[in-house]
């Protein structure tokens, strides 16, 4: 399993650096994110050891016995998934990145979790960029008006955009959605000084995330391996 997790790495990492070399870009302004969802601690330790420093959970009560088991390591954890307004306090406290955020209730209240002994945390607006009913995110008419309140919040540290573009194995249409996600990251940027991160890209749409400009790729059964279902991660 060591090597499996040490030769995975190796090839996402090489990807993204041949990709980021055909489409113009620095392969070391693109970071990846390991999104180890499902899978134990073990694992985790495993890709620790390998090199990998950033950690992807989209289940608070799952994450927290990996986070509390592997508080040792110099890690960033962070969380990808939908928030539910009980379990932002476990966010908040444990979490050094939220990726979902969409909502002004949910943002003051990881703002007013945060302890005060913890740096603020680093979020991500999530954008509905294709306008499905079943994603999270808010519109991007709403962006501007939503980064001015987030950034006024003082448990919180505005980092950029997230967006999660309707399933589609075209180059071109992936790169259209991601696109319309970076214009809108760029606007954000120039309107307020800290913007730096565009979390946008996975497994199957990697190419065309880096071709858009993503600073952040967000890629889990390519490192790990097939998603494991039924019993819990120990």
């Amino acid at each position: 399993m060591t090597n499996d997790i040490k030769s995975s790495l190796k090839a996402v990492n090489s990807r993204i650096a041949l990709l980021a070399e055909q489409y113009g870009r620095n392969p070391e302004d693109i970071r990846l994110l390991a999104v180890s969802k499902t899978f134990p601690a073990g694992q985790i330790q495993l890709a620790y050891e390998a090199g990998q420093r950033a950690f992807g959970e989209n289940y608070v009560d799952e994450a927290l016995g990996k986070i509390e088991t592997r508080a040792h390591l110099d890690s960033d954890w962070h969380y990808i998934g939908p928030i539910q307004s009980n379990k932002t306090r476990k966010i908040a406290e444990h979490f050094d990145w939220v990726h979902s955020v969409a909502s002004m209730k949910h943002a003051r209240r990881l703002s007013e979790q945060r302890p005060a002994d913890l740096p603020p945390v680093n979020v991500c607006i999530q954008v509905n960029i294709s306008g499905e009913t079943s994603k999270s995110g808010i519109d991007r008419s709403e962006v501007a008006e939503f980064a001015s309140m987030v950034i006024d919040l003082p448990g919180l540290r505005l980092r950029g955009i997230m967006g999660i573009p309707a399933p589609s194995t075209e180059l071109t249409m992936q790169r259209k959605a991601f696109a319309s996600l970076a214009s809108i990251y760029m606007e954000l940027k120039k309107s307020h000084e800290g913007i730096d991160t565009l979390s946008m890209g996975m497994s199957g749409d990697m190419e065309a995330a880096i071709a858009e400009g993503t600073t952040m790729v967000r890629i889990g059964t390519a490192i790990f391996g097939s998603r494991h279902t039924g019993k819990k991660p120990e």
